[in-house]
């Protein structure tokens, strides 16, 4: 029996919109801990590689002090669980689904593909804004930043998500909005749909993909040449 097509998401910036959220979570750290805050646009530059190094980025950026090398781990600690009880209680005031999402994931549960979710966001959350968006049915598998032993940019989140779908590499592809993304689909050897304007400081130019879009309305014109080949 021929293998179906696997296609994996990024979610934050590639299926939902989270910024506002993420923002508000992370100001009520930084102000908690005596760091400055950030806009929403600031924070879309910052997401992607999970709660810590997004922390971590912001506050080098404000106070050119790397994360690691604050001395009080307990502090750390302390500023990534804050993120996380906030963020997690505060979810969905403003996140929505990129523009075209739900229509492509009707698209593709009625032409039988898998479909999984690979983010960098802790397992748990993941899991709870997808069922509080609308969307958690449509996917076989979810993979946050803790599922594994290792996350984007490693293409093993990838890859062993593939294998745990009885996917093939050569019948996949990833679908998300950042270098950490990229990096993860160039390493795994599978093909990159590339959202532009993601949460990224990057430009498109500068990351590895295959089909640069605006948002999923019209991807499955992308998805059926792959299915045809």
């Amino acid at each position: 029996m021929a293998k179906q097509f696997t296609i994996l998401f990024d979610l934050d910036g590639t299926l939902v919109d989270t910024a506002p959220d993420l923002m508000r979570a992370h100001n009520h750290v930084m102000k908690k801990f005596g760091y400055s805050t950030k806009s929403t646009q600031e924070i879309r530059n910052l997401v992607g590689q999970g709660a810590g190094a997004m922390l971590g980025r912001s506050i080098w950026g404000q106070a050119k002090k790397e994360f690691g090398k604050v001395q009080d781990d307990k502090i750390k600690k302390n500023m990534i669980q804050d993120f996380v009880d906030f963020y997690g209680k505060n979810i969905m005031n403003e996140s929505k689904l990129i523009d075209g999402v739900k229509d492509f994931l009707i698209w593709s549960k009625k032409k039988n593909l898998s479909m999984a979710v690979c983010t960098n966001k802790q397992e748990h959350l993941a899991i709870d804004l997808l069922k509080k968006i609308g969307i958690y049915d449509f996917f076989e598998y979810i993979a946050g930043h803790d599922t594994f032993d290792y996350c984007k940019p490693d293409p093993r989140h990838l890859t062993s998500v593939i294998e745990i779908l009885d996917g093939d590499l050569n019948k996949a592809l990833m679908i998300g909005d950042s270098e950490t993304d990229a990096n993860a689909a160039k390493n795994a050897g599978i093909p990159l749909i590339l959202l532009e304007d993601g949460y990224t400081e990057k430009k498109t130019s500068e990351m590895y993909h295959n089909h640069l879009v605006k948002d999923f309305i019209g991807i499955e014109k992308i998805i059926s040449k792959y299915l045809n080949d």
